[in-house]
């Protein structure tokens, strides 16, 4: 089945975003993430794949329960064609396989299914948090077109380029997934200054891209930033704008205030209370609109519980 996104924010007061899958793998006993494509490849044994199927499965009954809308992702993050060749796939369907695993698990909801939406997930090719690694423009529209038409074959529902530190490669990047006549959505990650981690002005991030990418993206997310953190990139009087706050439409947050720097170098799990987290994320929709809100880094079942709990309150 395919689910329009689009229709989707369209309709919808609010959508419940996933909360995080890759580290919630990473702390799992007897689940060994690969170097090059992460979690992509755990479909292909036993426990992987009951291990993916237990986290999103979480989530898909919490939205179930409360009677809100889903966006989940596919297990894609890291899966671009270089990455998979590297980890000895190539002969794999990855791309494909990873989406065909969330449609069925989508399909067991009966009814409920058709509430949820099911993105292609990429990102950057080098470190989310170095901005310096992005490609430029041009290198990232070949680099990524790979990846994208293979989600775009595979039936996703629409794209979403996630964790993006930099406005060459996500103009590159979109560009890629707009070639593919898909929706698609482009995350970045924000600094509390209203800016790209490489500096650039969120609203002169989505200017670039909105009148270089044809058609240009649905809408836009921040990602891995915390709610304070992205309320404030937001207001910010300077970087941001009404445009900005019209084009953002939602946060997937996660649990830690850190500036991306600190929260890379962290070797412990760096969280806050589930009913902090609801409170504050909850609030970006009675404050600012947002649509969209879910999880990232710190993220499990309970922020997500806590969470869906408040928007379907109001």
């Amino acid at each position: 089945m395919r689910v329009s996104f689009a229709e989707m924010l369209k309709r919808s007061p609010v959508i419940l975003g996933e909360g995080a899958v890759i580290e919630r793998l990473r702390r799992a006993a007897g689940i060994e993430l690969d170097e090059h494509v992460v979690n992509s490849a755990l479909i292909y044994s036993k426990e992987g794949r009951t291990a993916l199927e237990g986290i999103c499965g979480q989530y898909l009954e919490i939205g179930r329960s409360h009677g809100l809308p889903l966006l989940l992702s596919t297990p894609t993050w890291r899966a671009g064609q270089e990455r998979i060749v590297a980890a000895g796939l190539a002969g794999r369907d990855l791309n494909g396989d990873n989406f065909r695993f969330l449609d069925q698990l989508r399909a067991g909801y009966g009814e409920y299914a058709s509430q949820v939406a099911i993105c292609g997930l990429m990102s950057c090719k080098g470190d989310a948090y170095k901005p310096e690694e992005a490609l430029a423009t041009a290198e990232a529209r070949a680099f990524h077109a790979w990846q994208a038409n293979a989600l775009a074959a595979a039936g996703v529902d629409f794209l979403l380029a996630s964790t993006l530190p930099a406005l060459s490669e996500a103009l590159g990047l979109a560009q890629a997934q707009a070639a593919t006549g898909l929706d698609y959505m482009v995350s970045f990650v924000a600094r509390p200054e209203g800016t790209l981690l490489d500096g650039t002005p969120l609203k002169d991030a989505i200017a670039a891209i909105d009148a270089q990418a044809s058609p240009r993206p649905l809408a836009y997310l921040i990602n891995c930033t915390h709610a304070s953190i992205f309320r404030r990139a937001l207001l910010h009087g300077d970087n941001s704008s009404p445009y900005v706050r019209e084009r953002v439409v939602g946060l997937l947050a996660n649990t830690a205030s850190l500036s991306p720097e600190e929260l890379n170098e962290s070797v412990e799990l760096v969280e806050e209370a589930p009913e902090v987290f609801g409170s504050m994320v909850a609030g970006l929709h009675r404050e600012l609109g947002m649509k969209v809100l879910g999880g990232c880094c710190g993220t499990d079942d309970r922020h997500i519980n806590c969470l869906a709990e408040m928007l379907a309150q109001r």
